[in-house]
């Protein structure tokens, strides 16, 4: 395969140099004259008023750079000063690069000329005067929550700017991984009428109650009783019906069947698009889709159709759960990394998400250092997180079965070493606290654990021949508890059906799903890692809704 052009920008150049290349080539660019943009962090006095020192961040990097401003050297010194309204206020600088006499600073910024792009107008409640008092991030340090509240302004904090590069990185890096090992990236449907977990925690999709949400007349339309009318509440006579609309509605049905038995022949395993009536409930035929549709849980089942041609894919998209849960590990929209290998088990599919998490973490660790070390360092990080990452990429996952896990629980109960919520019983779906009891404390390293019971586990997941276990896997990690969950796909026809109607899926529903199974059926495997739970694992922090832009919870959709 040849190697893929290089990125040679011959229209696009920027009219400034990046902070991130500037302190990647301090010495390249010491003593040389260049220009900067960027808002500023802090803006303070020194010298009786003779100086002003701007600390300015582009967002490139965790790193700002003091841009030092003399008086009697700035034409515009007083309205920089005085007009800007301090700290967020925007500046394009043009100066000097010295070395910095200040500790913790390689080199500094001595200001030729500087010009105010934007400044911040928070010097009273309407935002009409220039000033800092009313701007959020005014202060040097903020909560996580006050943060979230102000979600359109917090990327200009140090610590959701070094999430966010980090984001960035393990989305690039996950890309990348994937490409390399010759898989194809595939967009599966945001909106459906299947449900992947089955759980039927969805968000529905509709048009029934119209754009305008203070209109007042809006009802749904519902299936109701069909009643025959009576000669007498017809008015004694029975109405009378043309010969020429006789004939018309005759075949009107006619037609309709035959197109209904064309498409059946067509394809005998697929079912009728007539929506199930149900009195009482909601009628759909009338909605955008003709039916009930729904915001995706997972993109799996759609990404195996195209594994089943195309051999090895993955999907990397938004996902959504109707789930009142108020937990730091929960929310209502995520993303979902998912890839599905043709011709393979779940051994390989274990070894395919061992080789991804590592690459993650190393991408981190070598390409985000800064960042990793500032969360490392700041108030809420995470103490010797570099060296838990380390640790990830150092030694191989321990693997083991369900029952091995179960056993290790109730040994670690019975000899008082472990104190669990719920009791370690073989059948139960493990909660967190057991999760990382077992990844923290018995092998303080990430550990798979394969082969669960079938109740609490997916319909599609192979079933193992003592039919009481199905060859599924979670992956394991310290302080996050489950990561990855994945599985060898049933590739038997008539033992998905059966564990189908074990789950209470419609198979019908499904008949697609099934068809994969009918022709050209092939042994493969997938699994699913919530991006927003690697970001929590790579950068230390405790609340996934610090990981993501705009976090979505219940109650919460602002922004």
């Amino acid at each position: 395969m040849a190697d893929a052009p290089k990125v040679t920008p011959n229209l696009f150049k920027r009219n400034r140099i990046r902070l991130k290349e500037l302190f990647s080539k301090t010495g390249e660019y010491k003593d040389t004259t260049i220009t900067v943009c960027g808002w500023t962090r802090t803006m303070r006095n020194a010298n009786k008023g003779q100086l002003l020192f701007l600390e300015l961040n582009d967002g490139s990097t965790v790193n700002s750079l003091q841009c030092v401003l003399e008086k009697e050297e700035i034409e515009n010194f007083d309205d920089i000063k005085s007009g800007s309204g301090g700290a967020g206020s925007s500046f394009e600088v043009f100066g000097k690069v010295i070395e910095s006499p200040a500790q913790g600073q390689e080199v500094e910024m001595k200001v030729i000329s500087v010009k105010l792009l934007g400044a911040v107008y928070g010097g009273d409640v309407e935002g009409k005067t220039v000033g800092g008092m009313y701007y959020p991030l005014s202060k040097k340090s903020h909560s996580l929550e006050f943060l979230r509240e102000n979600a359109h302004l917090r990327a200009r904090s140090k610590l959701h700017s070094s999430v966010m590069r980090i984001r960035h990185a393990m989305a690039y890096a996950t890309h990348h991984f994937f490409n390399a090992q010759g898989f194809l990236y595939i967009h599966t449907p945001i909106i459906t009428c299947a449900d992947c977990e089955g759980a039927g925690e969805q968000f529905g999709v509709t048009t029934l109650m119209g754009s305008d949400p203070h209109k007042t007349d809006v009802t749904l339309p519902i299936y109701k009783e069909e009643v025959v009318p009576t000669l007498s509440e017809e008015g004694g006579e029975p109405k009378r019906v043309s010969k020429s609309e006789e004939k018309k509605k005759r075949k009107a049905e006619r037609a309709a069947a035959a197109k209904k038995a064309a498409a059946a022949a067509a394809n005998p395993n697929r079912p009728s698009k007539d929506e199930q009536k149900i009195i009482g409930a909601v009628n759909y035929t009338s909605d955008f889709f003709s039916r009930r549709a729904n915001l995706t849980v997972s993109g799996q089942l759609n990404v195996e159709t195209h594994a089943c041609a195309l051999s090895d894919v993955y999907t990397f998209g938004p996902t959504f759960r109707a789930e009142n849960s108020h937990t730091t590990r929960h929310l209502c929209e995520f993303w979902m990394i998912e890839p599905e290998i043709a011709f393979a088990t779940l051994d390989d599919d274990l070894n395919l998400a061992e080789d991804y998490l590592k690459y993650c973490v190393k991408y981190a660790l070598e390409m985000c250092a800064p960042d990793l070390e500032f969360l490392e360092k700041c108030p809420v990080g995470e103490e010797g997180l570099v060296e838990r990452l380390k640790n990830v990429i150092e030694k191989p996952f321990k693997r083991i079965t369900y029952t091995e896990a179960i056993t290790i629980l109730q040994n670690a109960v019975s000899s008082g070493e472990a104190k669990f919520e719920e009791k370690p019983e073989w059948g139960i779906d493990l909660p967190t606290e057991m999760e990382r009891y077992l990844c923290e404390t018995i092998y303080n390293q990430p550990i798979a654990i394969i082969n669960y019971p079938k109740d609490i586990k997916a319909f599609y997941m192979k079933l193992n021949e003592d039919q009481k276990t199905v060859a599924a896997a979670d992956v394991l990690v310290p302080k996050i508890g489950e990561i990855i969950g994945g599985s060898q796909r049933e590739e038997n026809l008539e033992v998905l059906i059966q564990r189908c109607k074990e789950c209470g899926v419609d198979e019908k529903e499904l008949w697609w799903y099934l068809d994969l199974r009918r022709y050209g059926s092939v042994k493969h495997a997938g699994f699913g890692l919530g991006f927003e739970r690697l970001i929590l694992f790579v950068t230390g922090l405790e609340n996934i809704r610090d990981v993501i832009p705009f976090p979505r919870w219940p109650g919460n959709a602002e922004f």
